[in-house]
């Protein structure tokens, strides 16, 4: 495998990632549109600022990418990948109008939204693992890193666009105007599977001879330390402190008391950080463990010192951070996940809405800065156990030194074929 350019966006110079680019951030800033329209439906029309109801949606919502973990791995790793991304793209846009089009006429109900996260959640399963293994296809091995960075650039860039429309479109035409939105969007991703140049696909490294089935994967991931470190730290975060639509709404209504355009301003301004973060990783030429541990760290110091923010901005600073410190570990670790694992194997929050009600938005911050802490440590221990990280005083300096990471020699053995 010859080596790959170098630069931030690198994998632009794909026409197919070009692209399957323009018709993602499209899209992307429409879900995000739904994602705060959604949240602020639920919290101050549906409900009387109830917390719980909000972390029940995400649960629907989320819940079903580790229920369905056995089929949309099956699906991702025997299928052809674009035509499944076809089919969830164009349900996601059909819930979205449906969605859209009982709350334009005033007929939506708590329950029905439920019912709607949870068949968003059950496509986007379906979606998410065919999605992550497409883009290898669109880049090859070499570029797969900047590849995901980019793309979470892409999301992000979205981030920050799509609340502030739908904070303007809820205080002047109503919440459902941002489903109806987001529903159209989708023409764009389709158009773009539609326009890919199936001749300069590369190879998925997909044999009908070499099927692993889902106990395979798990015999698999036992026997990499550097795997069970990074899910576990993808545990911690992902149920206690990815929990940003219950931080900032909650926080935004009950706390500084803040109408919807403020809220999207909040969401915009935490995608400010997310954005830096994926840039940051774009540049990085390969994720480490030790690269996870310090966004954890951070992460945890963000929601800390947003859970004592006495006021609007301050907490919109400091969301700043936890943006930084978020697309640090989300994107690390789905580029080591990949770029460090067999490409065989590569298809494979109500708590916190409780605590926030029960105890307050800023203590559902201290769960989640808690979280961050507990997966630094675990990090810690992976880096001291098998890369061998020590820490000795120089020169009156606190310095550390660290082997190598085992979590690199796939990598680097792919880079070197």
């Amino acid at each position: 495998m010859s080596g790959s350019t170098t630069g931030i966006f690198r994998s632009l110079r794909s026409v197919n990632y070009r692209i399957w680019a323009i018709g993602a951030l499209v899209s992307n800033i429409g879900t995000w549109m739904q994602r705060t329209a959604q949240d602020w439906l639920v919290l101050t029309q549906l409900t009387h600022h109830n917390a719980t109801a909000v972390g029940i949606v995400m649960g629907l919502q989320f819940g079903p990418q580790l229920l369905l973990l056995p089929i949309s791995g099956h699906l991702a790793d025997h299928f052809d990948k674009r035509k499944l991304i076809v089919i969830t793209q164009a349900a996601m846009g059909s819930l979205a109008l449906a969605l859209g089009v009982l709350t334009v006429t005033g007929l939506v109900r708590l329950w029905e939204v439920y019912v709607f996260a949870f068949l968003f959640g059950c496509t986007t399963a379906l979606d998410a693992p065919a999605r992550q293994t497409f883009i290898s296809s669109l880049v090859g091995d070499a570029d797969l890193s900047n590849a995901v960075a980019l793309n979470s650039s892409s999301f992000n860039a979205a981030r920050m666009i799509g609340p502030a429309i739908a904070g303007v479109l809820i205080a002047s035409v109503g919440t459902g105007w941002a489903f109806l939105i987001n529903g159209v969007s989708f023409i764009a991703v389709l158009s773009s599977l539609a326009f890919l140049r199936l001749d300069a696909t590369h190879s998925s490294h997909q044999s009908a001879a070499n099927r692993r089935s889902l106990l395979d994967g798990f015999r698999y991931v036992s026997k990499r330390p550097d795997l069970i470190t990074i899910l576990f730290m993808l545990f911690l975060i992902g149920t206690f402190g990815l929990n940003f639509p219950i931080f900032i709404s909650t926080m935004a209504v009950t706390v500084f008391h803040a109408g919807a355009s403020q809220y999207g301003l909040l969401t915009s301004t935490m995608a400010i950080g997310t954005l830096g973060g994926s840039l940051l990783a774009a540049r990085r030429e390969r994720p480490s463990v030790m690269v996870l541990m310090a966004g954890a760290g951070l992460f945890s110091v963000g929601l800390a010192l947003a859970a004592i923010a006495p006021n609007f901005w301050c907490f919109g600073v400091t969301l700043v951070i936890v943006g930084v410190s978020a697309m640090t570990l989300t994107t690390g670790t789905s580029s080591l996940m990949q770029l460090s694992t067999e490409p065989g194997m590569r298809g494979r929050a109500p708590i916190v809405g409780w605590v926030a009600d029960r105890f307050g938005p800023r203590w559902s911050l201290a769960v989640g800065a808690a979280s961050g802490l507990a997966a630094a440590i675990v990090a810690i221990f992976y880096l001291v156990k098998h890369c061998r990280l020590r820490l000795h005083v120089e020169a009156g300096r606190l310095r550390f030194e660290v082997g190598d990471d085992p979590a690199l020699e796939f990598y680097r053995s792919a880079a070197a074929e």
